[in-house]
């Protein structure tokens, strides 16, 4: 009876996606646990997050894409609301306007938008499809454009440029022409000199400039990517072992269990260790976007296909940002970092995909 209820229970999620993610996840605790410097309660808070977005993985994999449809557009309207309080009645931390608090809690309302503009732009493509022209993707902008404004103010470039990017997935994989894309790359590159003087702040104009050359203010603005640059290359081919980065362990190396984790696995894993997580993070999203192209609706394939290749921006943002090779923009590794409300997301958006692939087979029954 018990084996039953546990069969019917994870009968929605797929076998070889969850093994890859379950063997993520266990990197993820021992270089937290190296990380925090051996800090049995930072990695209990961990195992406490982990579990909450399993489960909450586990509980989204058994509602069809038929559902998830439904929930769309009021996701997406609460996002609004809520991006117009913080606007509105939000605190400000580190200079930035980006937290609602609610008395016996603060969120960020940021967060939500990472799946609800996805969902959103599905939806609305879905609903569109028969008579999907130029005039729909037009509306389709728009959409993209509303929240992404509010979270640009805030301001957080990187939130603002990484949802983005999930909206321009879903317009993506649409059939958004390649003339478009291609005026849009123009436009963009041509705009580029208006937006270093009048929409970045200084200190994102700073972040670029740092990047360009860090060693201009090594102990300040440039003391991240220093710090991360050379705890990636002390790495060497085999690594200098589990916690045993000397970057990690006499504190040169800031943020190291959110942003800057993988400098710290890479000092500890070095260039075999990377590999290794490179072939993970790539056959996870393989199988995610099999899975998604394997969808029977419209909003499933573009749903999933997004939330995929979003998944691998966060990861290469995070990769790239630590190495030196792009400006610090505060981008978690996706489910190795510490911190509840990424490892949430992104294990919320493998079980749509997971979802989405079971609806498959009951369509075939």
């Amino acid at each position: 009876m018990i084996r039953r209820l546990l069969l019917r229970v994870v009968a929605h999620l797929d076998g070889p996606l969850m093994a890859m993610l379950a063997l993520l996840l266990l990197v993820s605790v021992a270089t937290v646990f190296s990380a925090s410097g051996e800090n049995v309660g930072r990695v209990i808070d961990h195992l406490v997050n982990m579990s909450v977005a399993l489960t909450a993985m586990l509980l989204i994999s058994h509602v069809p894409p038929q559902r998830l449809m439904q929930f769309a557009p009021p996701a997406y309207v609460l996002g609004l609301l809520l991006l117009l309080a913080v606007a509105l009645f939000g605190i400000v931390v580190n200079g930035s306007r980006r937290w609602l608090d609610l008395g016996i809690t603060r969120i960020q309302p940021s967060e939500l938008m990472r799946l609800a503009v996805p969902m959103m732009l599905a939806w609305y493509l879905q609903c569109k499809q028969e008579i999907l022209n130029w005039r729909h993707f037009a509306v389709a902008f728009a959409l993209l454009a509303a929240p992404l404004a509010f979270i640009a103010e805030q301001p957080d470039l990187g939130t603002t440029l990484l949802i983005g990017a999930s909206g321009f997935y879903v317009l993506f994989l649409g059939g958004l022409s390649w003339k478009v894309i291609g005026g849009f790359a123009v436009a963009a590159g041509a705009a580029l000199p208006l937006a270093w003087n009048t929409l970045l702040h200084d200190y994102q104009r700073q972040r670029v400039l740092t990047l360009i050359d860090p060693a201009s203010d090594p102990l300040g603005a440039g003391y991240h990517i220093i710090q991360s640059t050379i705890a990636v290359g002390s790495g060497g081919v085999v690594g200098k072992g589990w916690m045993a980065g000397t970057q990690t362990h006499l504190d040169f190396l800031p943020e190291r269990t959110t942003d800057f984790i993988f400098a710290v696995f890479s000092e500890e894993f070095g260039l075999i260790g990377n590999l290794f997580l490179l072939l993970l993070y790539a056959v996870i999203i393989w199988r995610g976007l099999w899975l998604a192209a394997s969808a029977p609706s419209l909003f499933g394939r573009l749903l999933s296909g997004a939330i995929m290749f979003t998944f691998f921006t966060y990861a290469f943002v995070n990769m790239g940002m630590v190495s030196g090779i792009l400006p610090v923009v505060g981008v978690p590794l996706p489910l190795v970092s510490y911190g509840g409300t990424s490892m949430l997301t992104v294990l919320l958006g493998f079980g749509i995909v997971m979802s989405a692939a079971k609806h498959k087979k009951l369509v075939k029954t």
